[in-house]
């Protein structure tokens, strides 16, 4: 049964009757949908399952007749119009069947109805065409589109799951509308459209605290006489809706999945209502807003949603604004939550000030002088390595000049992430006999570079260089390179302790499953494959990607198939500047 479906139990109407889908005496007319009302929502699931109860695999008696669930409606001034209260979304989907049966198939159909929108005139004109190239213009087009192609892979499907020529299943669909298929009808009596609207929707699922409440806000204070006014909030609302469903304000704008969103102007009311994360009440914000507009104290429509809309002038602003863009999205990123930001900025109201007020909470959201980000460990703060690496790759990209580039909230927000160690545990990897001379020639320069305290240790280190100077001088094969290899990396391990391999300077973000494809290979091998990942187009944060093209050292100086103990200090010092990495955030810094 559609999702839509329901009881009318608690509504007294006028002569509750069944009408007839199609053919004589079936559904005719204009049907009006209010500014209230949402867009066309049904997917999938929705469409099919109501051609399969249509249809019933083709199995229908000429006696069997099938009742779809409610069309509410209230006669407006004309002989065949109608404001549609509710049903707009099975009204919708029965015009899109008639409509593939009498282009796609070229029956002519009993089809006598026609549907026009208050605030989104174009709809009515794309449910004629459907075209193609201009499903992505507005969300209703593009689930209008989606349901056409729906009903088109129906046919399909069913005939070669029947075995039965899908035109004679079209035939017998067109037969059962035209005969066998009627709705439950109801005119009701003395009562406000929108009220009514309101009262049958709270408590079923498709309907959302937002939809609720553009209902309330397109009922109250705005009668006839104010027409325009609710044109120009309907057609606002469907602007800011379209802002609110592009990904990158969306990843700006909240953690949550765009689905647990599906109208994502929701948002804004939540923050308004000031919504908990823990609150259990489903329709706590549309309540907010019933009592704001019918309370002792009341406030009119126009001034509810004048508030609406400066809220989201705010967020858009932050968003435009490139540095706040950056800031703000690292704090909610990380957890701080939207309508914490929104008081802070109404309670410091020059941009100045507020800029502060949110450099303060990322130097809180990081809490440690220098020094205690240069001893952050994998094993006893990985959330803080995460954080503190998170906001190096942000301020990077921030800080670059001449740049409109920003960091990608949206691809950061679209991954699972984790933290890769960097340093080469092994070099066994590694298959060619150029890979294995690479690896060795820049393992004796970091070797050469190395002072180890301990006399036979350095000792060791000195023979080891002698020998990669001579392997390297004769052909080389896998067995010595292996052996070699191991020698070279037994010494630069010796040079640290346990803290230093998992230590910060040893660590960069990457996605789990990016990492997970990386495995405990040699340093030489991990860059080959993150640079691969970078080609295929896989977000690799900025600072990742330094780490692996070898920024962060002189130029000349570079061991571009090892990561050195001099890798890892400057590293560091780039991760802790106030000019490249996130030191203006440090306690005690400023």
């Amino acid at each position: 049964m559609p999702a839509d479906s329901y009881e009318v139990t608690q509504v007294t109407v006028k002569s509750p009757r069944l009408q007839k889908v199609g053919g004589k005496g079936g559904i005719a007319g204009e049907f009006f949908v209010p500014a209230y009302q949402r867009g066309y929502r049904w997917g999938k699931h929705e469409v099919e399952a109501l051609l399969s109860d249509i249809y019933a695999d083709g199995s229908r008696a000429p006696t069997d007749n099938y009742c779809l669930q409610p069309i509410v409606v209230k006669r407006r001034a004309g002989k065949e119009a109608y404001e549609l209260i509710d049903g707009q979304q099975r009204l919708t989907t029965l015009y899109l069947i008639y409509r593939y049966l009498n282009t796609e198939v070229g029956m002519e159909s009993g089809h006598r109805f026609s549907l026009v929108y208050e605030t989104r005139p174009a709809s009515q004109a794309y449910l004629r065409c459907l075209d193609a190239e201009r499903m992505s213009d507005n969300i209703d087009f593009y689930h209008m589109h989606e349901a056409y192609e729906c009903i088109r892979s129906w046919f399909a499907v069913t005939a070669t799951r029947l075995g039965t020529p899908s035109k004679l299943i079209a035939f017998k669909v067109l037969d059962y509308l035209e005969n066998l298929v009627y709705v439950i009808w109801y005119e009701p009596d003395n009562i406000d459209a929108t009220t009514l609207f309101i009262r049958l929707n709270v408590g079923r699922i498709p309907l959302t605290n937002a939809e609720l409440v553009k209902a309330l806000l397109l009922s109250k204070d705005l009668d006839a006489h104010n027409f325009q006014r609710r044109v120009e909030i309907g057609s606002q609302w469907d602007a800011v809706e379209q802002d609110l469903q592009q990904p990158e304000f969306w990843a700006f704008l909240s953690n949550n999945d765009g689905a647990d969103y599906p109208t994502r102007i929701e948002l804004l009311f939540d923050l308004m209502a000031k919504r908990r994360v823990d609150e259990k009440d489903r329709f706590f914000t549309f309540l907010h807003f019933k009592n704001a507009l019918d309370g002792r104290v009341k406030t009119n429509s126009s001034s509810v949603w004048a508030a609406i809309v400066q809220c989201y002038q705010v967020l858009r602003g932050w968003y435009e604004d490139r540095d706040l863009y950056h800031k703000l999205g690292y704090l909610i990123t990380t957890g701080i939550s939207l309508r914490e930001l929104l008081d802070l900025s109404e309670l410091e109201r020059t941009k100045s000030a507020f800029g502060r007020a949110v450099d303060q909470l990322i130097i809180r959201s990081i809490g440690l002088p220098p020094a205690g980000v240069m001893e952050l460990n994998y094993e006893t703060g990985s959330r803080k390595c995460e954080n503190v690496l998170l906001l190096f790759n942000v301020e990077t990209v921030r800080r670059l000049k001449h740049s409109t580039e920003r960091y990608p909230f949206h691809a950061h927000k679209s991954e699972k992430w984790s933290l890769e160690h960097i340093h080469a545990q092994n070099a066994e990897l590694l298959t060619t006999a150029e890979e294995w001379r690479h690896w060795l020639v820049d393992g004796k320069a970091a070797l050469e570079k190395v002072r180890l305290d301990e006399l036979v240790l350095d000792l060791e280190r000195k023979d080891v260089i002698l020998e990669v100077e001579k392997v390297l001088s004769t052909q080389l094969t896998e067995s010595r390179f292996t052996r070699l290899s191991r020698r070279v990396t037994a010494l630069l391990s010796s040079e640290s302790d346990d803290d230093s391999i998992h230590g910060i300077a040893n660590l960069a973000l990457l996605s789990r499953p990016i990492n997970s494809s990386l495995g405990n290979q040699a340093f030489a091998v991990k860059r080959l494959r993150v640079v691969e990942h970078d080609r295929k187009g896989a977000f690799i944060p900025i600072c990742t990607r330094q780490v692996f093209l070898k920024y962060y050292v002189d130029a000349g100086s570079e061991q571009m198939h090892l990561w050195s103990r001099e890798d890892r200090q400057s590293y560091l010092e780039a991760l802790i500047s106030k000019d490249r990495g996130v030191g203006q955030y440090l306690v005690g810094a400023q």
